[in-house]
């Protein structure tokens, strides 16, 4: 009950955690830590590949800053020659110089727009709004170069104009700073945005003074827009100086501020001082008595090709060192994913070893201890049960977990108990043993009274001529019986075998009458034997109890009224099926089943057995022998319990020889519980048949039956062959009578001293009667038929000498010494 209750519970609530199983709760141990760590790692995996594709979108636009700072120097170019073409009124000759420079921009432009088509779907925001407006104003390109061609746009607006599509140009810049994470790109983008802007102010302070040279002269505004390009250069020479490091300002002075550049700087004061004090900017520089303009112009692109030198540069650095961030990411993120899947890889396989080292140990402890307590424990049990004295060996293995951890702990632990197990097991099996053994001395001693009383009753019944007597002395012989074998059923459950052996096979049918006459109800039972076989004699006591207990619990469980029928026949496939059938209250199903599966399985010696230890001794005598009982219901109500005795235990009828058929004489039975006689209330004629000296009832008790006479050859000589036989027939019993007796061929004249003898019993050949008894039994007068001559006159009596009291007091001191000494021998053993 208890055991259901909690398997109840535990399918109830298989969610809390007390009945995860190991695995489950080692996978609920780690699997929140492993959680975590590859949530960490996914997050630094997403972070490492989104800061790869920011480094790759920043490595496009720094190459798209590379292409938009050529195009912007050319576009810078075409400025400032346009320009200079206005202001020199569009002459013929300087136009293939602005187309050729013209061509130049349209090719770099042609670079910047795929460039930047290929990166508008992967920018947002304010980068692809400037890189739409960038594109807007390339298109603007076209209709600025015809109207500075062909309208009549003045050089001061072509070069706004101009000025505007570059500052669209260098807003690429400002974005591929928004778009740098790295504080190395950051300062390299910054320096190359100081740069950009440092050369646009000299590119459009050379457009500017190209055309005041041009017309000789700049007005105020020329010349405030000329100031403010000047401040703007120092200011982005001054950002780039403070960002670039020792070698690049190092590479920065050597390209830009050296020997090439002081040609421009000259000019340019020059034109400053002029300018400032209003003066006009024809003849410019007397010594080289040239074109101011063109000198000027030439000057001017020295130092915006070496500002574009120091760009070129420092844009191939921002791109390399894009690339590599990009590359960095990219294995970072590699990196990082690896990590996870090998910490995946190896959480998975510490768990798999760890549940491995549980699981395995507690599946091999659950199955050794299943296996424990289903096989071995039980069959080491029943092993006990079965050896005589319970002594087997007790050696219990271990269990083959040898850890040290709590489940090395937890199979000790039940290797202890299993230990403790069998220690018990062992002790019930000797204290059984002791139990049997006292069993065998009560039923040894209890079997030697019985025989004895047996023997007095039979005694008495030989001596006994009153009826109501006799009757009573039947039962109690019958009583002594049952108690015989109530002393041999505690022999059966102490597993010993019946001291009453037989060495010759038995008829069938006196077997059935011997189990009859150990049953108190004989008179109740109808014999339908037919079967002309013999039981082994190895077997015969055993199967002669067998049956006795089958006929008295039908008798006993079963009407007055009603009889109990014992029939037999042959079976098909060999052995012989006896039948014990009762009309009684009969048994359910279930109790039916329980008790064909006792008397096919016999158990162990308890409480359950000594309520049906009848069926307890059927089952222990069928077993000893492979005979099978088996019970069955009857439709009208009752039992029949079939009995299948095997082929190995039946034997073929010894036939008697048959002798000349001699005339027979009817000798009076002597009653014995095993046969009662004439008078007796349960006496049955039928079984008043001629039997075999030699069956199963040539006991001592005499029998009813026919004895042949004996020849006239074999009657000894001197006396009356017809008085001898009867006096033989009077006073021999069964037992004696031989089977088939042999014609004596001796003399008749022979003689011996013992004819007188003969002679003297001849005498009272006719016995003296007193009449007969109500059931037509003679009547004996003591002392009225005494042979002559054979009662002696009892002899004269010894007198015993007198015992003398020192040899009596030597006796009582030795017994009393003895007794002592025994008792003290038993306090030392305990």
């Amino acid at each position: 009950m208890s055991t259901q209750l909690g398997e109840r519970q535990a399918d109830e609530a298989n969610w809390r955690l007390r009945n995860w199983r190991v695995r489950a709760r080692l996978v609920a141990l780690i699997v929140i830590p492993t959680a975590a760590a590859v949530l960490l790692g996914g997050i630094q995996v997403f972070a490492s590949i989104g800061a790869a594709g920011d480094y790759t979108r920043t490595n496009r636009l720094a190459q798209l800053s590379q292409q938009v700072g050529a195009l912007t120097h050319l576009v810078a170019g075409e400025r400032a020659r346009t320009s200079w073409f206005i202001a020199r009124g569009r002459p013929v000759t300087g136009l293939a110089a602005v187309r050729n420079q013209m061509d130049q921009v349209d090719e770099s432009t042609k670079e910047v727009r795929a460039g930047a088509e290929q990166l508008v779907g992967d920018v947002t925001g304010r980068t692809a709004d400037q890189i739409e407006n960038m594109l807007s104003r390339l298109n603007d390109l076209a209709g600025l170069r015809e109207q500075a061609l062909e309208a009549e746009l003045l050089p001061g607006a072509c070069v706004e104009l101009y000025t505007t599509v570059i500052n669209e140009l260098l807003s690429v810049h400002n974005e591929l700073i928004k778009g740098s994470q790295d504080d190395e790109l950051f300062r390299q983008t910054r320096m190359l945005d100081s740069l950009a802007q440092a050369k646009e102010s000299v590119s459009l302070q050379q457009a500017l003074v190209t055309t005041g040279l041009v017309e000789g002269s700049l007005d105020q505004e020329q010349l405030k827009r000329f100031l403010g390009e000047l401040s703007r250069e120092r200011n982005e020479r001054k950002s780039f100086g403070d960002e670039a490091t020792a070698e690049e300002r190092r590479f920065f002075d050597e390209t830009v501020n050296g020997r090439p550049a002081d040609r421009m700087l000259f000019l340019r004061e020059l034109v400053l001082i002029r300018a400032t004090a209003g003066l006009p900017l024809r003849g410019l520089d007397r010594a080289s008595r040239g074109d101011d303009a063109k000198e000027w112009y030439d000057a001017g692109n020295v130092v915006v090709d070496s500002f574009r030198k120091v760009e070129q540069r420092q844009a191939a650095g921002i791109l390399i060192r894009s690339e590599a961030l990009s590359a960095d990411e990219r294995q970072r993120a590699l990196v990082i994913a690896c990590a996870v899947l090998a910490l995946l890889i190896a959480v998975l396989l510490i768990t798999t070893g760890v549940a491995r080292s549980l699981v395995r140990p507690l599946r091999r402890l659950r199955g050794e201890a299943l296996e424990i307590a289903g096989r071995r424990l039980p069959e080491f049990v029943q092993h006990l049960r079965e050896s005589r004295d319970g002594a087997l060996n007790a050696e219990v293995p271990p269990i083959g977990i040898f850890s040290k951890d709590e489940v090395g702990e937890v199979a000790r632990a039940f290797d202890e108990v299993h230990r403790e197990a069998v220690r018990l097991a062992g002790d019930e099996a000797r204290l059984r043993s002791n139990v049997n053994a006292m069993f065998v001395n009560l039923s040894r001693r209890s079997q030697t009274l019985v025989e004895r009383q047996l023997t007095l009753i039979e005694r008495l019944e030989r001596g006994e001529r009153d009826d109501t007597r006799l009757g009573d002395l039947f039962l109690l012989d019958h009583l002594a019986t049952r108690m015989r074998r109530n002393s041999e059923n505690l022999l059966v459950l102490a597993g010993q075998e019946a001291a009453r052996k037989w060495s010759e096979a038995v008829e069938l049918m006196d077997v059935v009458r011997a189990s009859l006459g150990e049953v108190e109800s004989y008179d109740r039972v109808s014999v339908q034997v037919q079967s002309a076989a013999a039981i082994a004699g190895q077997a015969v006591s055993d199967v002669v109890h067998l049956l006795a207990e089958l006929v008295e619990n039908a008798v006993s469980f079963s009407p007055r009224d009603t009889k109990v029928i014992i029939s037999s026949s042959h079976i098909d496939g060999g052995g012989l099926m006896v039948s014990v059938t009762d009309h009684g209250i009969g048994m359910g199903p279930e109790e039916l089943a329980q008790a064909n599966w006792r008397l096919a399985n016999p158990p162990v010696v308890d409480v359950s057995v000594s309520r049906r230890m009848g069926l307890f001794v059927v089952g222990r005598l069928a077993l000893r022998h492979s005979i099978r009982v088996h019970l069955r219901p009857q439709d009208t109500g009752g039992l029949t319990a079939m009995v299948l005795i095997p082929e190995m235990l039946l034997t073929s009828v010894p036939g008697p020889v048959e002798p000349a058929e001699p005339p027979f004489i009817q000798v009076p039975m002597q009653a014995t519980p095993a046969m009662p006689g004439l008078g007796h209330p349960s006496y049955d004629p039928a079984f008043d048949q001629p039997l075999d000296s030699a069956s199963w009832f040539s006991s001592q008790h005499t029998h009813s039956v026919e004895v042949p006479m004996p020849d006239s050859a074999s009657r000894p000589p001197q006396a009356d062959p017809q008085a001898d036989s009867e006096f033989y027939a009077t006073l021999e019993s069964s037992w004696f009578t031989k089977a088939t007796p042999t014609p004596d061929q001796r003399d008749p004249a022979w003689t011996s001293p013992a004819d007188t003898g003969w002679q003297a019993a001849g005498a009272i050949d006719e016995p003296t009667q007193s009449g007969t008894t109500t059931s037509g039994l003679p009547k004996r007068t003591p002392k009225a038929n005494l042979v002559p001559g054979s009662a002696a006159p009892p002899p004269t009596p010894v007198q015993a000498p007198p015992v003398s009291p020192d040899r009596l007091r030597s006796r009582l001191a030795g017994y009393q010494q003895g007794v002592r000494k025994g008792r003290e021998e038993l306090e030392e053993e305990s």
